[in-house]
């Protein structure tokens, strides 16, 4: 049968958009691909994604640049819900098993385990957003213009998502390698990174496969996990626990305005729970997707509560680096107990937060403190919390029997690392300085108010106490 001729100069109901504005009728006329070339390409733009987060993931700990620590936590996140609604769509095709958890293709496994194990900031910028997610937008883009525009409108639906976010990730990661990197040369490292994109027929498999041999340059040594923080030179004195902030806050002597104040301490301290669910998320393998899209969430709250607490300082006229944001709750977690123990102190701290003396308190102090911007910051804390609270019970609780036994274990493993204050004092990490007064002062000079004496003499510290205020007693 011959092939038949197209019906000339059809028309929508009076011009309205047909096909719901997907694409014109002409568009439509055109075949595109069929299911098993778009499952084979969605799979291995799956990969990528995956892959992405995990190295970025892996760099949150140990990356000392406070602004791309959580750039990275956001970034990651953001391929971890595209890794997710990918694998939605895959399942979606005609296609049990899914085997979205195989390797696609060698080479493009050692492209990705060669930025994975690159030794310096510069060479993983250069490789993630130079190579990586450039090569991975290209790979969207050809399947959205290759696929039908009618029949896979699902998927071309979630590629464009996925190429608004890969956008902004390029730009965020071209202006940090604009400002941070070095002239040193990298061509030696380019060239293996084409290499292996070439051997693999590029990320989505479409090219012609080189089938030429490559040589792995910081790879050919397993990628070993850095679980030790590391932070940036405006970050001094890690071990102070010099100014306890919950006991502040909760100590009905002092005025709302000034406990707001601390809480923006509290919040810009947030920075080392990143630091920590990294730890979790990187070393715990084998769990199903959801679960590293649920911790990944959680991981980039926390970051943005940390940049919350950033923006509060600012907007008091506070230099946030006169208070010291420390790291010890982090260090000590990521390297004196197991993931499972971490992940169990967190749960047993955001089921703390729930009760009245919590979040809820936060808000409210915030609300009296008469800052509009400190209203918005603890009431977007709050709902992310109880979030958090809620991602525990979904994926921690079924492990211990119940919730009372989560939680009796998590309280178990934080008691095991209750203080060091007088360790890290008699070592001489730290003399515990009162950070307190100076950036109180600062706060009541840049609202042209003078200090009340009882805030500005305020010397409680942390000394034999820990930072929860579980059934709402500080410091038990």
């Amino acid at each position: 049968m011959s092939t038949p001729k197209p019906l000339e100069n059809y028309q929508s109901y009076k011009g309205i958009p047909p096909l719901a504005g997907l694409c014109s009728i002409e568009d439509a006329l055109k075949p595109g691909l069929v299911v098993e070339e778009c499952v084979r390409r969605l799979k291995r733009i799956h990969y990528a994604f995956v892959r992405l987060h995990q190295i970025l993931t892996a760099r949150i700990t140990a990356e000392p640049i406070y602004e791309l620590k959580t750039a990275f936590s956001h970034h990651a996140y953001l391929c971890a819900e595209h890794a997710a609604a990918l694998r939605t769509r895959v399942a979606e095709m005609r296609e049990p098993p899914l085997g979205l958890d195989e390797v696609p293709h060698p080479a493009l496994e050692a492209f990705f385990d060669e930025i994975l194990a690159a030794p310096t900031t510069d060479y993983l910028l250069w490789g993630v957003y130079l190579f990586a997610i450039p090569a991975l937008d290209h790979a969207c883009e050809d399947y959205m213009n290759d696929t039908h525009p009618l029949t896979d409108a699902p998927s071309r639906r979630v590629l464009k998502f996925a190429r608004l976010e890969l956008s902004e990730m390029l730009d965020c990661g071209a202006d940090s390698i604009e400002c941070l990197l070095t002239k040193e040369n990298k061509e030696g490292w380019d060239d293996t990174l084409h290499r292996m994109l070439e051997a693999a027929g590029e990320i989505a498999g479409t090219a012609v496969e080189s089938h030429e041999l490559y040589e792995t340059k910081f790879s050919a040594k397993p990628f070993v996990y850095d679980s030790v923080p590391k932070r940036d030179e405006r970050f001094t004195d890690h071990w102070n626990q010099g100014v306890n902030a919950e006991a502040f806050l909760y100590g009905e002597r002092y005025p709302a305005k000034a406990k707001a104040l601390m809480m923006l301490f509290k919040r810009i301290r947030e920075i080392d729970v990143p630091e920590m669910m990294a730890s979790i998320i990187t070393q715990t393998p084998g769990k199903p997707w959801g679960y590293y899209r649920d911790m990944s969430r959680q991981l980039w709250d926390e970051a943005r509560h940390a940049m919350m607490g950033e923006v509060g300082f600012v907007a008091l006229g506070v230099d946030w680096t006169t208070a010291r944001v420390t790291w010890n709750w982090s260090y000590r977690l990521n390297t004196e107990c197991t993931p499972a123990e971490r992940h169990a102190v967190l749960f047993f701290i955001e089921q703390g937060l729930m009760p009245k003396t919590g979040k809820r308190y936060e808000y409210e102090v915030a609300a009296e403190s008469g800052l509009p911007i400190m209203r918005t910051i603890q009431d977007f804390d709050w709902a992310d919390e109880v979030l958090h609270s809620q991602i525990g019970r979904t994926w921690l609780v079924p492990e211990y029997g119940g919730l009372q036994a989560a939680l009796k274990y998590g309280d178990e493993c934080w008691s095991r690392i209750l203080s060091n204050w007088t360790t890290v004092r008699d070592q001489g990490l730290t003399k515990h300085e009162n950070w307190w007064p100076a950036v109180y002062s600062q706060a009541c000079a840049a609202a042209g108010e003078e200090p009340d004496p009882l805030v500005l003499g305020y010397d409680e510290t942390y000394e034999a106490k820990r930072a929860d205020v579980h059934r709402g007693i500080v410091g038990e």
